[in-house]
Parts: C-alpha cells; sequence; structure tokens
C-alpha cells in the first residue's frame, strides 16, 4: 500500500476537548447546534448550526460558512499546522477495550485500482456533498476508517509509541477516550512506510465510504486539471485511521419492524416455524444471540430465540451466509413483505450500542411490533466479502467507537 505521512493541523495541545467532536453523520443539525461550543469543529464540518434558522447542508451559504469557519480557526489558533510530515498513533477506549490505530495519507489510485477494498455501496448525492466538502476546502477534516490485516511490526512500532506521553488524552461526551501520540522519528516514519509499501497488500473500508469515494475522486478531479501531475502532489493522498484487523470489534445491527403485515402473532410463530427452531427465551431479561444463525426477536413482552434451520442458507456463500442475508430473506421478505431495506418505511434499525433494551423499549411503545437482534458479523467476514468483491446488505455492520474529529486534518496542498 503507498501511504505517506502528512503535516497534521491540529488544536494546540489543551484545547483538543473544545475543537474536536463527533463526526459529521453522528449528529444532526439541531443536536450539532446545542453541542457546539466556541471553538468546536462541528462549526467547521456541520457549518449549517450557525445559521438561525439552520440551514439546509447543501445550500451554498453553508460551504461558504465552512470555508470561513476553517480560515478563522486556523487564524485563531485553535488550529495549528505541524512542521514536518509525521505519522501518528490513535487509540480509543470503550470500556476495557482499546484500539489502537495509524493515522496516515492513503493513496487515491489504491482506491481506484482496487487495493482500498469496499463492503457497501454509496449515494452519488452523499459523496457529491462530501466531494465539495473536500474541495472548497482544499483538506480532508475528517479522517476515514481503514482496518488491515495483522503486522506485527507495525503493531509493535505503535505500542512503542504509546508507551510515551500523549498529545492528547481525553474522555468524550459518551465516556469514550481517545489518547493520541505523534510519531516524528524520521528512521520510525521511513520504516512505517517501507512497511506498508511491501507487506500490507490492502486496506479494507470499515467507516466512511462515501468520504473515501469523495476524496478520491477529487483527486483524480485535480489530476485531471494539472498538466504537470507526477503522482506525488498531496492531493493523490487522503486521510485515514488504519486499525489492525485484531484490534476492531464489529456490533450488532438490529431491526425493528412496525407490523406483521396482516399476520396474527400465531400466523407469525407458525410461519416462523417452518425456517427456523422458535423457542421461548425470556419473559424478561433480553436474550442475545448465542452465534451465527442465532437470532433473538421481541415480540408482546417476550424474547425468543430463533436459530435457522440446516439447508436454509448457504455456508459457501460469503453473502448467503450472512445473518443479514438470512433474515431478509427468510423473515423480512418472505413473511413480513418487506422487499428494500433502504426505502421501507416500516423497518427501522437500531444500532448494538443502544443495547437490546432498546429494541424491547421501541415495541413496548407501540411504535414497532416486533424486534430482531442478529449476532454481530466479524472483521474476517467483512475482510472475505470485500476480497471477493461482494457488497454486504445495508445496514450490516455498526463499529463503535466512532473516530473523532479534529483530532489531525489533512491538507491537499
Amino acid at each position: 500500500m503507498n501511504v505517506r505521512p502528512f503535516a497534521a493541523v491540529r488544536p494546540p495541545r489543551g484545547l483538543e476537548t473544545e475543537v474536536t467532536a463527533p463526526p459529521y453523520d453522528v449528529l444532526n443539525s439541531e443536536e450539532a447546534k446545542k453541542m457546539a461550543g466556541e471553538k468546536s469543529l462541528l462549526h467547521i464540518t456541520k457549518p449549517e448550526i450557525d445559521f438561525d434558522p439552520i440551514l439546509p447542508d447543501h445550500d451554498q451559504r453553508v460551504y461558504d460558512e465552512a470555508v470561513k469557519n476553517f480560515k478563522l480557526w486556523r487564524s485563531n489558533g485553535w488550529l495549528v499546522q505541524d512542521p514536518k510530515p509525521c505519522y501518528y498513533v490513535y487509540a480509543q477506549r470503550m470500556g476495557e477495550r482499546t484500539q489502537y490505530g495509524l493515522v496516515l495519507c492513503a493513496n487515491t489510485e489504491d482506491y481506484m485500482t482496487g487495493k482500498i477494498k469496499k463492503h457497501e455501496l454509496t449515494r452519488k448525492d452523499k459523496e457529491d456533498d462530501r466531494m465539495i466538502h473536500v474541495r472548497i476546502q482544499n483538506a480532508n477534516i475528517e479522517p476515514v476508517f481503514f482496518a488491515y490485516k495483522d503486522n506485527p511490526e507495525l503493531l509493535s512500532i505503535m505500542m512503542k509509541s504509546a508507551s510515551g506521553t500523549p498529545e492528547y488524552d481525553f474522555t468524550d461526551e459518551n465516556g469514550f477516550g481517545h489518547t493520541f501520540w505523534v510519531i516524528d522519528s524520521q528512521s520510525e516514519i521511513d520504516r512505517i512506510t517501507e512497511i506498508f509499501s511491501s507487506e500490507v497488500d490492502a486496506f479494507y473500508v470499515a467507516d466512511g465510504h462515501h468520504r473515501t469515494a469523495a476524496a478520491a475522486r477529487v483527486g483524480a478531479e485535480k489530476k485531471s486539471l494539472n498538466p504537470n501531475h507526477t503522482g506525488d502532489e498531496e492531493y493523490n493522498f487522503f486521510m485515514a485511521v488504519c486499525f489492525p484487523e485484531s484490534q476492531l470489534r464489529i456490533l450488532d445491527y438490529n431491526r425493528v419492524v412496525r407490523d406483521l403485515n396482516g399476520h396474527s402473532e400465531e400466523e407469525f410463530l407458525d410461519l416462523l416455524g417452518k425456517d427456523f427452531e422458535v423457542s421461548l427465551a425470556s419473559a424478561g431479561e433480553p436474550y442475545r444471540p448465542s452465534g451465527l444463525h442465532n437470532f433473538s426477536m421481541y415480540l408482546s413482552g417476550k424474547w425468543y430465540s430463533l436459530t435457522a434451520k440446516p439447508g436454509r442458507y448457504d455456508d459457501s456463500d460469503p453473502i448467503g451466509v450472512l445473518d443479514v442475508t438470512i433474515l431478509s430473506g427468510l423473515v423480512l421478505d418472505k413473511i413480513l413483505g418487506i422487499k428494500d431495506l433502504r426505502t421501507d418505511n416500516r423497518i427501522d434499525f437500531v444500532g448494538g450500542i443502544r443495547g437490546l433494551g432498546e429494541l424491547s423499549r421501541r415495541v413496548d411503545s407501540g411504535e414497532m411490533k416486533v424486534a430482531f437482534a442478529l449476532y454481530p458479523v466479524s472483521m474476517t467476514q467483512l475482510m472475505d466479502i470485500a476480497d471477493s468483491g461482494n457488497i454486504m446488505p445495508p445496514k450490516t455492520t455498526w463499529l463503535e467507537p466512532k473516530l473523532r474529529s479534529g483530532l489531525a486534518i489533512h491538507l491537499l496542498g
């Protein structure tokens, strides 16, 4: 993989908690407006919040405000550029678990040629919006989230850096920890670049498919406008945080449905019994799926265990073996009549970070009729699907913690 260090634009030590913010797509505009302090990066990533009333995020005035604010943050000294290109180590803590990633610049051509592998489809309107933000700022304001296959030497370099004094170390509003170190030793920088070039054969997009596509499109656009293009220009690179696969854990991504498609509860349970072993698990405590092809279902105050019967799925098919595929085909489509997960308003999705209690709450409130919890997809499954060139069904993976925005910004030139 073609990677390089970069001279990050970032908050001076002591301002990190005031400047850094959740990613642009985690908060809606109203939530962002309430959260944003004077120095918050949200004024740059979600500048619609600076208007009263809040403007649509595609309004030209919003884009102009983003550019104005980025310049202001730099002139005020709230964001300052490092004196030399560096790599950075970024650790995230959630409960008892900590994951360590390298902050670096990946290459747009590696994305175009498929060495940066994706597992989701992107929407052009969202790509276009992110592309505008990269273009007008001439910068990657927020990183993308990549995984790579474990490499012992890269991990050793990271852990050596992480044993030193951090540049930042704080806990965010959700209780997640963020710690950040600078790798400025030229010999370590050169070795990191060499290892990625010779020993790491792919990156996998874990989160940030639209930002990755947008960065690659801006790079291609700048290439077409530069008659003296060499491939070494900064616009050929974009910012990513890259984690070894064994450091990452994908959470479950669950489903809630508004009705039983005209079936009574008894009919619905009978229909489920054709493809699943159905048993009552609990009338109180939530039941969590015990493994692949086992699901939990919440209906009328009771938790059920559903286990797909043999022959109802294809273990040799990287998509067919996924529990989201099994549930979609045998329950959501076949029984409940939900054909398109992206557009049907009878279904909603709940990230595993919200817990199983959120599923029962949505049903008990009367908003939803039934809820399904799934066993999480593994990093191995994600990589196998990306390697095979397949695309995962919608709403399959949920990664936490999210990358904090503002710890580092990459200028394109």
